[in-house]
């Protein structure tokens, strides 16, 4: 049986929820399909301080609570459940969830958010929230004066271990190659900067610590004649090897970077397709923030409404 909608939110997160809040409040009738992890990306951070309005700081948990809160009150249809196909070929779109139930809908708003990609070790769970952490804008105020480590030899590596260089009292920059993969430019400010040292040919085996992250074992020139076992004292371990986009469903009608990212005609939400619309870090693969998160699914919502107005529907 199809249900048809005038605009169907699929994600949630500060991008679903926002553009559940606007699109409620100008009375598009928004159905939002929350994915496989509710409130996205920010349920699994501790203590958020530099989202606008919590002067005191809230928890992750709390803030997707308030904004789902804040959806639900205006009138959003907020349901539990995952996108499994779609036939974006022409609108009414198509859009089947959990293998069964067919959604039609006259607008989408695409809010799936982006995944942290992990060394795959069973630490970084353990210790997730607890000294681990893939966003150093996050989560790096919190390690004032201490010594962190951050995993990867790119352009996003490089930028997190200087950002965190201005925190931190030490960093160290995790490297698996003999080499920097990064721009001239980032390698420059990471090669003077005396707060960060490189341990080149470096590879991550687990972390050590009583309840929070304490320190790391590694192990140098791994496989060579000259393989070293090294221990080094940190509080906090930063990945920055990477976010993969969850896209790839829509990849067939969608327009990607080669990464993933959703891209959008510049200065707005749209994608290639009329009336179909991109919110949060499933389109950024800059800022990747909640508050530019929440920003863009403002911005959905009023593009969808102008979209439906238009179009008289």
């Amino acid at each position: 049986m199809n249900e048809k909608v005038r605009c169907l939110i699929i994600g949630s997160g500060p991008a679903g929820y926002t553009a559940a809040i606007y699109a409620s409040r100008a009375n598009l009738s928004p159905v939002l399909y929350e994915g496989m992890e509710p409130g996205g990306q920010l349920t699994t951070t501790t203590e958020v301080e530099n989202f606008p309005g919590y002067p005191d700081g809230i928890t992750g948990p709390e803030l997707m609570e308030d904004l789902k809160k804040q959806a639900t009150r205006f009138g959003a249809d907020i349901r539990f459940g995952m996108v499994s196909s779609t036939d974006l070929s022409s609108s009414p779109y198509k859009v089947t969830i959990d293998g069964e139930k067919v959604i039609e809908a006259e607008t989408i708003i695409i809010s799936t958010g982006a995944t942290a990609k992990y060394l795959g070790l069973p630490d970084e769970k353990k210790y997730a929230g607890s000294g681990v952490s893939a966003c150093a804008t996050c989560d790096g105020f919190f390690y004032r004066k201490l010594t962190v480590a951050v995993v990867g030899g790119g352009d996003t590596a490089c930028e997190e271990a200087s950002y965190l260089a201005g925190l931190a009292s030490k960093v160290y920059l995790i490297v698996r190659k003999d080499y920097l993969r990064a721009s001239k430019i980032m390698q420059e400010r990471v090669f003077s900067n005396p707060k960060i040292e490189v341990l080149f040919e470096h590879e991550t085996l687990g972390l050590t610590g009583e309840g929070v992250v304490q320190g790391a074992n590694l192990v140098k020139r791994r496989g060579q004649t000259d393989e070293e076992q090294v221990q080094i004292k940190i509080d906090g371990f930063f990945l920055a090897i990477g976010h993969k986009p969850n896209s790839a469903i829509f990849k067939p009608w969608i327009e990607t970077d080669e990464v993933g990212y959703i891209k959008t005609q510049a200065g707005s939400p749209r994608t290639n397709l009329p009336g179909i619309f991109a919110a949060g870090d499933v389109a950024d693969p800059h800022y990747r923030q909640a508050i530019t998160a929440a920003g863009t699914g403002c911005q959905s919502a009023i593009e969808a409404e102008r979209y439906l107005s238009e179009k008289g529907v």
